[in-house]
């Protein structure tokens, strides 16, 4: 979702515009980086549409190999059901990372004229998931640790090239990606891994957390970033898709990137109100848009407004101008804030009742909210109350 407008059929559009972009360049691997589903238990409509890009994949004459790993966001055990069945079919699945001893990564081996490409699939690993893969006494204490071990596990062949696809939180020597609004990153924490971890590979490609495409670093590292845009901190951020060519061996990678044009573009519109209704073309009314509004004067229902020219307005903010200009701090306007109510009201459910939704619940909400129910009337307000456990006269 953005704020609270399902994305199935973006996604699907832009599903569709990558595999036709695999059918043209007919690359030797398509590599999937981990955050496949937003959360361990995907709906069925994920799901579905997963397999709707898997079996456009597949269908690809001749077979290009599908390399998978599993994100923090996914469940690991559910990737890795029927993997040795699709591997037969060149699409090759990580899903849980080395758990014991005698257990290493998945590892896929292609050729080329320059010889051999060893792919790594390293999926999301905690300490605790991979404390067992290593001897007593020498488990990891944090992720730093607990991927240079089991990279230094592998005794990587570095005779030839290397590729590890993996889901980390990688930084250089301390410095963080850049982050979008859509994503939690913690810097300085026990999550963070430095990228020299992954020095004897020839290409890493990192997924992680983070949303915007940038390089890790110096080396031949690079988060790919969202085929999509999730926030509107990426309004003005170029999607791409990355294609890498690997030559022979001491070669710097050479990447090329392909414009990603989604169905519906993510807009930051900031004016009076009269110049945000004059400016509205027909080419932008379907874009997912968000309003900041300077006008000085009280206005009348500025988002009703709005609401009917742009057919997804996803939040729409007031600004003072003069105290902006004057730096009178304190005497800003309040945003008017139409940001994702299912967010909201958890928050508040949150307070209410010391934890957060469960599945059950958020559900609820989300079926409510998607029949129009206005809840901050008082029927709206009775229901969330009762919703929370309370009774209030």
């Amino acid at each position: 979702h953005l704020h609270y407008y399902d994305l199935k059929e973006d996604q699907r559009y832009i599903l569709s515009r990558i595999a036709d972009a695999a059918e043209e360049q007919r690359p030797d691997a398509i590599v999937i980086a981990g955050d496949i589903y937003d959360r361990s238990v995907p709906s069925a409509e994920a799901v579905s549409l997963f397999d709707w890009f898997l079996t456009r994949l597949a269908d690809i004459r001749p077979a290009i190999p599908v390399l998978a790993i599993a994100g923090n966001h996914d469940s690991a055990e559910r990737l890795d059901y029927a993997s040795a069945i699709l591997g037969r079919q060149h699409i090759h699945v990580a899903g849980m990372p080395p758990a014991r001893e005698e257990e290493r990564m998945k590892k896929v081996t292609l050729q080329d004229v320059y010889g051999e490409v060893c792919f790594y699939l390293f999926p999301f690993v905690k300490p605790g998931y991979v404390r067992p893969a290593f001897p007593q006494g020498q488990a990891p204490e944090d992720y730093d640790g607990a991927v240079r071990g089991l990279v230094e596990r592998e005794q990587i062949d570095t005779s030839v090239r290397n590729v590890i696809v993996t889901h980390q939180f990688y930084t250089a020597a301390g410095v963080p990606p850049l982050a979008a609004g859509s994503e939690s990153v913690r810097v300085g924490g026990l999550d963070n891994v430095d990228i020299s971890a992954l020095a004897d590979f020839d290409y890493v490609r990192p997924w992680g957390h983070i949303h915007r495409r940038q390089q890790v670093g110096e080396g031949p590292a690079w988060y790919c970033g969202t085929p999509l845009k999730y926030s509107v901190s990426e309004s003005r951020d170029q999607k791409t898709l990355t294609i890498v060519e690997l030559k022979e061996k001491g070669t710097p990678p050479v990447r090329t990137e392909i414009p990603l044009e989604p169905l519906h573009e993510v807009r930051e519109i900031k004016g009076t109100l009269e110049e945000v209704l004059a400016g509205a073309g027909e080419e932008i009314r379907q874009d997912y848009v968000s309003v900041t509004l300077t006008d000085e004067k009280a206005l009348y229902e500025p988002a009703d407004q709005l609401e009917r020219i742009f057919s997804r307005l996803l939040q729409v903010r007031l600004e003072s101008l003069r105290a902006r200009l004057n730096g009178e701090e304190g005497t800003q306007e309040p945003d008017l804030d139409l940001a994702d109510p299912l967010e909201v009201f958890g928050q508040f459910f949150e307070e209410m009742q010391g934890r957060p939704m469960d599945r059950e619940e958020e559900s609820i909400m989300r079926e409510m909210f998607k029949e129009g129910i206005e809840c901050s009337t008082a029927a709206g307000y009775v229901s969330l109350r009762l919703l929370c456990g309370e009774r209030r006269d």
